[in-house]
């Protein structure tokens, strides 16, 4: 379960306002930068797609889960906003990102064609991609080896936060389906990773491939060298996967993997920035 001690603090900080870092500014790799790139173009959709997707539900939620769920909110706007402002970045440097964010368009827009409570489904497991990835960061210091300082710190506080509100999604499902028998609440569940982590992987790589053809990378050098980032060095999908089956236990929870100390670690460059006096007063339109 959540620990009961955790406090979900908003950050507000922006990136990368007064300097544009270089088209690839990730250790100069093509690769490494069209895989975060990629991530990057779906997150100010896909988190207005979350905060959608939680606020439906926080009606009669129990007072410290509804504590959660607007400072998650908070969270999730700030995110949307700075990335907006980095992948505005993407598109100064002659990207065309309109193929990758129509493809998030298109899923988002699916989703909302079924009930709320399976866009609920979708947002925990996604919540638990962002996780697992957020942990992997954090942890190991050579995903971000080489890249332009502004933009590492983007993508390290953008992971702490992640870790930070890695368990509402899920709080606010076991609450919506409080009253749904066990097997019920665990297979829809599990069926709903299985689509999303298909969605994801799919249209994900296809990003990657289309932002690294239009640096005239193709073929089997574009696929060899995402394969090789991807799942060998560093290899942060490969990291991912045992955590990833995880999600399929019946008692599953995101807080079963307590990883408080590495927002400790990463946090104090951020601890000005912290909003935790502030109420809840954004709206989900803002990202």
């Amino acid at each position: 379960m959540t620990p009961t001690d955790l406090t979900i603090i908003p950050r507000d900080r922006r990136f990368g306002r007064d300097r544009r870092a270089q088209r690839h500014w990730l250790n100069g790799d093509p690769t490494a930068t069209a895989f975060f790139n990629a991530l990057s173009i779906t997150f100010p959709r896909g988190e207005a797609f979350f905060i959608e997707s939680v606020r439906a539900f926080r009606d009669g939620a129990p007072d410290q889960l509804a504590r959660e769920i607007a400072a998650f909110t908070r969270q999730e706007v700030a995110h949307s906003r700075e990335h907006v402002a980095f992948n505005r970045q993407v598109t100064d440097h002659g990207y065309d990102v309109s193929r990758l964010d129509a493809d998030v368009t298109m899923v988002l827009e699916l989703a909302r064609q079924r009930p709320p409570i399976i866009s609920l489904a979708a947002t925990m497991a996604l919540e638990h991609f962002t996780a697992i990835l957020a942990h992997q960061l954090l942890r190991d210091s050579r995903y971000l080896d080489g890249a332009d300082p502004e933009v590492a710190a983007l993508w390290r506080w953008h992971a702490v936060e992640e870790i930070e509100h890695k368990g509402v999604a899920h709080d606010t499902w076991v609450h919506a389906t409080r009253d749904w028998p066990r097997f019920r609440r665990w297979w829809v569940r599990s069926m709903m990773m299985l689509v999303v982590t298909r969605h994801f992987m799919h249209h994900r790589a296809r990003g990657m491939m289309d932002l690294l053809r239009q640096d005239g990378v193709t073929g089997s050098a574009a696929w060899g060298g995402l394969l090789r980032y991807a799942l060998l060095r560093p290899g942060i999908l490969r990291r991912v996967a045992l955590p990833w089956l995880g999600y399929f236990r019946p008692n599953f929870h995101p807080w079963a993997v307590d990883d408080r100390d590495l927002i400790a670690s990463a946090d104090t460059p951020y601890a000005a920035a912290r909003t935790d006096d502030r109420k809840d007063e954004l709206s989900p339109s803002m990202a």
